[in-house]
């Protein structure tokens, strides 16, 4: 994916879940719609920035893959079918290429209920976040597996997969129930907030950051949050996503290499973007319904409230990972709080708790390199950079590698100046 975005670009990405939405509900068939509204958008992207955006461009998309939804019924034998049940339940008046004004095109915002199609519970988390990106996000399927580091036809089978299992649990398109909300939103956040850390936080390969992938994932948030702007959690995770993507220009130095949070220049934050993040946790914990997305808002908040890392106020982080952690039983919230614990009351402390998760966490690099920073606050050197070095082996990121691998080899330094 490229880093930077045209106009054009942005608005089919708006407007693409609204199309998916239209010729879904119109047709009954998530999977074709989806297919037809891919191929609208690449007409779109080819003529739009040559020839300017048309007056109506969401019914310009909708005349477009309206057409090409009726194309492949008809030219794909298996669909038969379906296209004359399609035209049984269609009035003739209406099997034409819709009108751009007309009432139902211009009238619905289907993009929630897009969204918590693509998030359905039934879908793995890989799944889910990949027709998410293609169908609620508008990314193509090329664009896709190269976030993800996956040849095209590896995300085109799961793409395909998504939509044959959705399709199979006869889940009706529109709003869930609204008994089964809780649920399903809980689903939609999930995808999000593993999209937006896929992209803060690569899980492997060359880069740290992965940037459109943490701006695509707070575009649908956003998105999320327009639509649901009472919900405190949607606006916790929002929160969240900004609060810590405001630190994206101090992460890492020229080669890339990640900085620790306590050495990043805060004089580079986007304190926009703080702003803005402060303002959402505080308004969403303010109205009492309390969760998950919300405390880790609050967290990202202090750190970034705070004017230098010395003055971090980590009692208020340590009380802020015993909530979360007796909500969630994560165990990373633990590895997190140990951290905050040694911040609070020592090194010692923090270790001892990370006793606790060894069973839990010890095949994980993130122990091992979290023990290893106590174990350097704590002066054992060596034992730091044994757990900086199996860390290192461990981690698929070549950036994290390389810091842990040269975090091992200064303390290394050190200690041979020592003997």
């Amino acid at each position: 994916m490229t880093p930077d975005r045209s106009p054009v670009d942005d608005l089919l990405r708006e407007l693409a879940p609204q199309v998916v939405g239209v010729l879904t509900r119109r047709f009954g068939d998530f999977d074709t719609a989806e297919d037809a509204v891919q191929e609208a958008l690449l007409d779109a992207a080819a003529q739009w920035p040559e020839q300017g955006v048309p007056g109506n461009p969401r019914g310009w998309l909708i005349q477009v893959a309206y057409r090409r939804m009726t194309e492949q019924i008809r030219n794909e034998q298996a669909r038969r079918r379906r296209e004359e049940l399609v035209a049984a339940r269609t009035p003739a008046d209406r099997q034409a290429a819709p009108a751009a004004d007309q009432a139902y095109e211009s009238g619905r915002d289907d993009t929630l209920a897009t969204l918590f199609l693509c998030c359905h519970p039934a879908l793995s988390p890989a799944s889910a976040i990949a027709l998410t990106l293609r169908s609620v996000g508008g990314l193509s399927t090329a664009e896709i597996s190269r976030a993800f580091m996956v040849p095209e036809a590896t995300m085109a089978q799961r793409i395909s997969r998504a939509k044959q299992r959705i399709k199979a649990s006869g889940v009706p398109f529109g709003m869930p129930a609204p008994e089964e909300r809780p649920r399903r939103l809980a689903s939609v956040l999930h995808v999000l907030y593993l999209i937006y850390n896929e992209g803060y936080a690569s899980s492997g390969g060359p880069d740290l950051q992965r940037v459109e992938l943490s701006r695509e994932a707070i575009r649908l948030a956003r998105t999320a949050h327009r639509l649901m702007p009472d919900d405190p959690e949607v606006a916790g995770l929002l929160a969240l996503m900004l609060l810590t993507d405001a630190r994206r220009p101090a992460r890492t130095d020229a080669h890339g290499i990640p900085i620790p949070l306590a050495e990043q220049d805060r004089g580079l934050w986007d304190g926009k973007a703080v702003a803005e993040g402060v303002a959402l946790v505080t308004a969403a914990l303010s109205r009492g319904a309390v969760g998950p997305y919300q405390l880790q808002a609050a967290v990202a908040a202090v750190h970034d409230e705070a004017p230098s890392a010395a003055e971090t106020d980590w009692p208020q982080i340590l009380a802020l990972y015993g909530l979360l952690e007796r909500m969630s039983g994560n165990p990373m919230v633990s590895l997190n709080k140990a951290v905050a614990a040694a911040m609070t009351h020592g090194p010692a402390t923090g270790l001892a708790l990370l006793d606790d998760l060894a069973d839990r966490l010890g095949g994980h690099h993130r122990f091992h390199a979290t023990r290893a920073h106590l174990r350097e606050m704590a002066g054992d050197l060596a034992a730091a950079v044994a757990d900086y070095r199996t860390a290192a082996g461990r981690t698929t990121s070549i950036p994290e590698r390389d810091y842990l691998t040269t975090r091992a080899a200064r303390l290394a330094g050190e200690l041979d100046q020592r003997t």
